[in-house]
Parts: C-alpha cells; sequence; structure tokens
C-alpha cells in the first residue's frame, strides 16, 4: 500500500464527522492528557504515604466500586438532566476530587475521594457515548466510537510519557495537572458543545413489533429495571461482562506471571506499553478493516483474540512472547469497544440512550472491581496456568454467546419488512412494482398498514435507529 493510498485511507476515516463530535473528541484528549492520578495512585500511596501494596490495591478496587454506582446514575442524569450538563458536572467533580488528592493524606480520606472520583469519572461516560449517538448518522456511530477511542488511548500514552518524566516535581503536582486538565475539559463541553438530548420520544415499535405512539414524558417512565428488563440488551450487557473479565485479567495477572518467572518490573512496563502503542498506531487502520462488517461477526471475533490472546500468556516464556500476547487481545480491544458501544447505542430508545449506556457502562465496572481480586486469588491459590486458562475458557464462552444468544435476540425484535442477513439487520429494499393481478379489496384509511401491522419507526435526524428500525449499512 502506497503512502498516498494511507493518506486517501485515513482522511476518509476522520472526514464527515459533524463539528461538535470533534470538539468532544478534543475534550476527551485533554481530559486523558492529563490524567496522571490513576497512573500513579498505587505509587503514590507506598512510596509517598508509605502505605501497604494491599492497601493501595484496596483504593484502586474503590475507584471501580465507585464507577458501579457512577454509571448508572449518570445515565439517569443524562437522559433527565441532559447530555451537557451532566458532562460538565461530573468533569468538575472528578476535578475537585484530583485536586483533593494533593491535600488529603489521612488514609481513609484518601479512600473516599478515590471513591467518589469513581463515580464521577463513571457517571460522566453514559453522557459522552448518548451525545456521540445523537449527533452522528447513524451508519457512522461505530467509527465516531473508534475515534473518540483512538483519543482517549492518545491521550493515555501522552499522560503516562509525560507523568513519568514530571514525576520529580512530585505526585501532587501531577495530581493538581490532573484537575486542570479535567476543568479544561468541562470549559471545552461549555463553551462549545450543544445539548444533544431529546426533547420528544420519537413514535417507535416495541419489542414484540407492534406499532406505539409518541410520547412526550416516555424518558420519566423509563427506569433502569425497565432497561434491564429489555432482553435484547440485557444478552448484550451479561456477554459484555465476560468480556471485560477477560480483558481486566492481564492488568493485575501478567505482571504477577511474568514476575514469577523471573523476568524484572521494567520488562512487565515495557510489555504493557504495547498495548496504548498498537491502539494509537493501528487504532484508524482496524476502523477502516472493519466498517462494512456484522457487529455480531465482530465482537465475536473479539471475544475470541480476547481469549486466544490471554490463554497463550500460560505458553510465554520471555518478554518476546507475552508482548506477543499483548498485541493479540490488543487487537480484540480495538475491534470490541467501539462496536460494543455502538450496538449499544443501537438497541437504545432515543430517549433513554443516557440509561442504556449507564447499564453498559455499569457491566466495566463490575468487572473492574470483580476481576483484579479474582485474579490475585487465582494466582496466589492454584496459580497462574489456572487464570489463562479460566480466560480462555470465557472468552471463548463469549464468543459463542455473541454467535447464538445476540443474533437471535436481534432476530427477535425486528419488525416484519427486515432481514437478517450475515447477522446485520437490513432494511428490506422496495420491489419494483409490476402489473397483477389481484382480489378487489376495500378501501383502507388513509395512513393504515395493509394488514393491521404498524410502521416502523423512523430515524431521528442524525440519531441511531430506534430498536425497531433496521441499522443502515455502513459507508466509507
Amino acid at each position: 500500500m502506497s503512502i498516498d493510498s494511507l493518506r486517501r485511507s485515513a482522511r476518509a476515516t476522520v472526514s464527515g464527522l459533524p463539528q461538535g463530535f470533534w470538539w468532544l473528541w478534543l475534550s476527551t484528549l485533554v481530559n486523558r492528557t492529563g490524567a496522571f492520578v490513576l497512573t500513579f495512585l498505587s505509587l503514590y500511596l507506598t512510596a509517598e504515604l508509605g502505605h501497604s501494596a494491599w492497601f493501595a490495591g484496596l483504593v484502586v478496587a474503590l475507584h471501580g466500586l465507585g464507577g458501579v454506582a457512577g454509571s448508572p446514575l449518570g445515565g439517569v442524569l443524562t437522559d433527565r438532566w441532559g447530555r451537557r450538563p451532566t458532562m460538565i458536572t461530573m468533569h468538575l467533580a472528578a476535578a475537585a476530587c484530583a485536586g483533593a488528592l494533593a491535600f488529603v493524606t489521612s488514609a481513609w480520606g484518601v479512600a473516599l475521594v478515590v471513591l467518589l472520583m469513581g463515580v464521577a469519572m463513571q457517571a460522566v461516560r453514559p453522557s459522552i457515548n448518548a451525545t456521540i449517538a445523537d449527533m452522528v448518522p447513524a451508519d457512522e456511530v461505530r467509527r465516531a466510537y473508534a475515534l473518540n477511542y483512538w483519543a482517549l488511548n492518545l491521550g493515555f500514552a501522552v499522560a503516562s510519557i509525560a507523568g513519568g518524566a514530571a514525576a520529580f516535581l512530585g505526585y501532587r503536582t501531577l495530581f493538581l495537572v490532573d484537575a486542570v486538565a479535567t476543568t479544561l475539559c468541562a470549559v471545552i463541553v461549555f463553551l462549545r458543545l450543544p445539548e444533544t438530548r431529546p426533547e420528544r420520544a420519537e413514535p417507535k415499535a416495541d419489542r414484540s413489533g407492534r406499532g406505539g405512539t409518541a410520547d412526550p414524558g416516555a424518558d420519566a417512565k423509563v427506569s433502569m429495571l425497565d432497561v434491564l428488563r429489555d432482553a435484547p440488551f440485557r444478552t448484550l450487557v451479561l456477554l459484555n461482562l465476560l468480556v471485560c473479565l477477560v480483558f481486566t485479567a492481564p492488568w493485575i495477572g501478567l505482571p504477577l506471571t511474568m514476575s514469577a518467572q523471573g523476568l524484572p518490573p521494567s520488562a512487565y512496563g515495557m510489555v504493557i506499553a504495547v498495548n496504548g502503542i498498537v491502539i494509537v498506531a493501528f487504532q484508524l487502520l482496524v476502523n477502516k478493516v472493519t466498517e462494512r462488517r456484522s457487529p455480531v461477526a465482530l465482537l465475536t471475533v473479539s471475544s475470541l483474540l480476547f481469549a486466544v490472546g490471554t490463554g497463550a500468556t500460560a505458553l510465554a516464556g520471555s518478554s518476546f512472547a507475552f508482548a506477543a500476547t499483548v498485541v493479540v487481545w490488543t487487537i480484540g480491544e480495538m475491534v470490541h469497544v467501539p462496536t460494543n458501544a455502538a450496538a449499544t447505542a443501537r438497541l437504545a430508545p432515543e430517549h433513554a440512550r443516557g440509561r442504556y449506556q449507564g447499564v453498559m457502562g455499569m457491566s466495566w465496572a463490575v468487572a473492574g472491581f470483580v476481576a483484579p481480586v479474582l485474579a490475585g486469588v487465582i494466582v496466589d491459590g492454584p496459580g497462574p496456568d489456572v487464570l489463562w486458562a479460566g480466560t480462555f475458557a470465557v472468552g471463548l464462552l463469549a464468543a459463542v454467546g455473541y454467535t447464538l444468544r445476540l443474533r437471535r435476540a436481534l432476530a427477535e425484535e425486528e419488525p416484519a419488512g427486515t432481514e437478517l442477513v450475515g447477522a446485520e439487520l437490513v432494511g428490506a429494499e422496495p420491489m419494483a412494482a409490476e402489473p397483477v393481478a389481484a382480489e378487489p379489496v376495500a378501501a383502507e384509511p388513509a395512513g393504515s398498514v395493509p394488514g393491521g401491522v404498524a410502521p416502523a419507526a423512523g430515524k431521528a435526524a442524525g440519531g441511531v435507529s430506534s430498536p425497531a428500525a433496521p441499522e443502515p449499512a455502513s459507508s466509507s
């Protein structure tokens, strides 16, 4: 492939998205470029404050526990209060927590601040994902999520390098810089990002395919329990939880496994850095390769990549081999994250996108809390090989689930007039009318549909198709 073709491909990957998306993208980049707290928190607690490694692990786990509460909270606020005010408020709350860590030194004071920071950081994500779904055309949503994820990892890579170089200034200085960067992110949202929350729910068919009517107060009637009763979405969430458990395990199990084989901590640092390097270097290429693929197929393949990549860790014996396993599951990560976010947006009714994204985010937060504990227990008990065999089995189970359960769930929810082709929902093409002999039938009232079947709801302007509407094929 020539340089010119690569340039054209890159231009096509980033073109055609609305200006508001790029302001949101910039806010993500700024926010993550200053994300020093989580990167250096364990070192701060042990080296600076003198706490044990056990306490440092507990505090990091509390951040994940805060996310379990923060994600559904952010989803509700996103739908009731609005995308923009939720983003601004939660960014400012996270900034306040980062700044507080520069001054709070008591053990349980730090733990409380980190817990609240987990709530705020996770609560902002449903509003970001809902905003992208609101403003980007349906056939470009997955590409937009992938680009935003690329910005997140690009900023994180910069933060890791800059934070390591600036550590001599002191951890408290880094935390203050984090607070400033997060505040700047809120300022960008306040000044440049419009509110995208729908004021009125669109008419849409229910999950059984029967017609529905517009309800101005529909957003107030959708509870978290209602979201969990959505069978296709519930399947997507449970399968994503399995993938998240597999994805989170290496961040705890990999350094322990490498240490058990006599490799120094510096070797782990170089191996895990491969994750960020691969994402920053190849996310746009992966977007281009996968843009026309079936969501179910992509989620299945990404689960297999997670299974193979983590499972092969048991066979690795050198830094190069460990790095190769990281490359495999990182490719799975690049495919899975934007595809799963786009599938969530696709299943969510327009007026409840925040709640749906909040419940999905909760699956990530639960895995972030549970997986480190499980990984540590398994490594200390049966051993690392059992951990990697377990991640292989869970990843394989998720792949089977996506292929069987999710495809069936999506097929069951589609109204008449659509078909499932290669796991993609495709609207039936209108056929040219041909003169055929027909029996006379009684005239139907204007606006009615023959057979008494209500028409599927249309797509809101700039939004994502409702669950009852077919999703257009992706375009380059």
